[in-house]
C-alpha cells in the first residue's frame, strides 16, 4: 500500500492516493497531499471552504456532499470548484478534505 509523510509520519493512502484512514486527516496533510497528489502549490481561502465544508459534511453524515450542495454551501460556482480543484471534486476535493474515494457522484 502506497504512503505520505507529513510530520515526520507515514499516512497510509489506497492506489488511487486517498487516504485510508480519514480520522489521519489534519490541516497539515491537506496541505501535503495538494502538492503530492494533485499538484497544487497552495491551498487558499477558497481551497480551505471547500475543504473544510465536505470535512464537516464527512463527519456529520460519513459521505461525501454532493457537488450542488459543495457550490450552495461555499457560494462558489461550479467552475470555480473544477478551477480549485482541476481534478474535480470527487477526486480532488474529497482526497484533499481526507474521505476515503466517493462511491457515487458528487
Amino acid at each position: 500500500m502506497a504512503s505520505i509523510e507529513c510530520n515526520g509520519m507515514q499516512v497510509e493512502l489506497n492506489p488511487e492516493g486517498f487516504l485510508v484512514d480519514p480520522g489521519a486527516w489534519n490541516d497539515d496533510l491537506a496541505r501535503v497531499l495538494a502538492v503530492q497528489e494533485e499538484g497544487l502549490q497552495t491551498l487558499d481561502a477558497q481551497h480551505w471552504s471547500v475543504i473544510r465544508f465536505i470535512r464537516q459534511y464527512y463527519d456529520e453524515h460519513q459521505s461525501a456532499p454532493m457537488v450542488r450542495l459543495i457550490c450552495k454551501s461555499t457560494g462558489l460556482p461550479l467552475k470555480r470548484i473544477y478551477e480549485l480543484f482541476p481534478s474535480g471534486p470527487a477526486k480532488g476535493a474529497c482526497k484533499l478534505a481526507g474521505l476515503p474515494k466517493p462511491d457515487g457522484c458528487v
